[in-house]
């Protein structure tokens, strides 16, 4: 902020503008508390270094009525269901704010190594019969009718799976994409997993490539309408390889991507609302559309390589720039009053954070190559791709209208009263008898806060005009997701280790 003194030089009086910095943010804090909400996600059996401690075991028979181990992995948001294709997107999300940002992650980086193997270990189960990919575990019907907490599951834990019968590419290829990712991040510490996560991540992408098909038209009436693929599965197979090609160097992927990049333009997607894109798809990034994380990805590797032929990677990842920022002539986000973007679908702040996490990644890049994107006549340098993913951060952390923390046990004042079944029933070591299917939902009704804080978890944050109503009914506001708290890992990272300029 800008403060008025006055000052004499030489008998004469001059006015000058002292520059103060604004309070920022404890990204530091907001950063250990981000990856600390994957914990309170954990399925299956607890490990003793467990630090959220009221919650305990759960799921731990999954798959061992077909005879597959299927325990672990992550619940998606405030359900008891494993939801494996935004699961495998949030991984691959963890593991690239690891690539990009370890190096400022400090005392937390162990942490955010162990979220990402808590998932990478269950994606070997999930991947581990030839022929076979389960994308799910856990009948969301029955799930969803019921609230209780998922250490007292009795509803049908059935496990779905993708073959050559029942194609399901998307899940397939994201698996592949989260395995490949993960390999490199564990290639200085565990050289062994790392080889052998590479070598599952090529088997499933090769698995998703030779047998196509979406997992909607096969497991529709399971996956659907809760993580349906809206935007077809060729951009799931093109960042699948872009993962691998970027974890191998290995041609024929690199060949995958730019011979079937194209593919992309000829898909109209939609939105989870069904709403074709009017930004085009190459502006579009979240766990279902892919294509602007590929342009961003695979600009990487074409600007560190000071190639010529850059194809459609890096105009597409300008023109992504373009629709987000808010002066760009091209812009097609929406904004609130206070400032955070907006686009279709529900857990609004899933867009911020992802698409946040592309304009940093993609800043840094621009930074080393000497670039600069031209929205018509804006320019963007790569200082203002980093002012605007601080605002965003920044909102989500309680600079904004409200004043309010979109973190639980973040700052003074947030949500408490999030959608999210262990969150808001009593803890095992509270009430250690059972509660059935029903016998939570005087817990759901409640106007009482949740009595367990889901340390670190953003929920999908206020409505366009900067409200938000803290009603664990109101779930598209108030459930928590693992893939708006992945993106956001890289973000704090960085900004722990870079504090506002003057």
């Amino acid at each position: 902020m800008g403060v008025l003194k006055r000052v004499l030089v030489f008998g004469v009086v001059i006015t000058m503008v002292m520059v103060m910095r604004v309070a920022s943010h404890d990204y530091g804090d907001a950063l250990t508390k981000s990856i600390l909400f994957f914990e309170g996600q954990r399925s299956g059996k607890l490990p003793p270094t467990q630090r959220m401690t009221w919650r305990k075991d759960s799921g731990l028979q999954d798959g061992f009525q077909i005879g597959v181990d299927l325990v672990g992995g992550y619940y998606d948001a405030g359900d008891n269901v494993k939801f494996n294709f935004p699961m495998a997107f949030s991984t691959t999300m963890l593991a690239w704010s690891v690539l990009d940002f370890g190096n400022f992650m400090g005392p937390d980086l162990p942490h955010a190594l162990e979220a990402i193997k808590w998932a990478t270990d269950y994606f070997l189960k999930a991947t581990s019969i030839p022929g076979f990919v389960f994308v799910q575990v856990g009948d969301p019907y029955g799930d969803h009718n019921c609230w209780e907490r998922p250490e007292d599951m009795d509803t049908p834990r059935i496990p779905y799976a993708a073959s050559k019968q029942f194609p399901g590419s998307e899940v397939s290829a994201e698996i592949a994409a989260a395995l490949a990712a993960s390999s490199m991040v564990f290639r200085p510490s565990n050289p062994a997993y790392s080889a052998r996560l590479l070598k599952r991540a090529a088997m499933v992408f090769e698995f998703a490539d030779a047998n196509r098909g979406s997992y909607n038209d096969t497991l529709g009436p399971w996956v659907c309408p809760f993580y349906c693929d809206f935007s077809g599965y060729e951009d799931e197979l093109i960042w699948g390889a872009a993962w691998l090609y970027r974890a191998t160097k290995a041609p024929n992927y690199w060949s995958y991507v730019v011979q079937n990049i194209s593919n992309l333009e000829k898909n109209v997607a939609k939105h989870t609302d069904r709403v074709g894109y009017g930004g085009g798809s190459f502006a579009e990034f979240g766990w279902d559309t892919k294509n602007a994380g590929i342009n961003i990805l695979v600009s990487k590797l074409l600007l560190s390589s000071k190639t010529s032929d850059v194809g459609p990677f890096i105009p597409n990842a300008d023109k992504f720039v373009c629709t987000v920022l808010p002066e760009s002539p091209t812009v097609y986000v929406s904004y609130s009053p206070g400032g955070l973007l907006f686009k279709p679908g529900g857990s609004n702040l899933q867009h911020a954070t992802a698409l946040s996490f592309l304009l940093l990644a993609y800043a840094r890049y621009l930074n080393q190559s000497n670039r600069e994107i031209h929205c018509g006549n804006v320019v963007a340098t790569p200082a203002r791709l980093i002012q605007f993913a601080r605002g965003q951060v920044d909102y989500i952390l309680g600079t904004n209208p409200l004043k309010m923390s979109y973190m639980v046990g973040y700052g003074s004042k947030f949500p408490r009263k999030i959608h999210h079944r262990g969150s808001s029933l009593p803890s095992v070591d509270q009430h250690p008898a059972s509660i059935n299917c029903q016998g939570g939902t005087p817990y759901f009704q409640s106007n009482d806060p949740n009595p367990n804080l889901l340390i670190g978890a953003v929920v999908g944050g206020p409505d366009k005009g900067d409200s938000y109503s803290d009603s664990r009914a109101d779930f598209v506001h108030t459930e928590p997701t693992t893939y708006i708290n992945a993106p956001l890992v890289g973000l704090l990272a960085y900004f722990r280790s870079h504090p506002p300029p003057l």
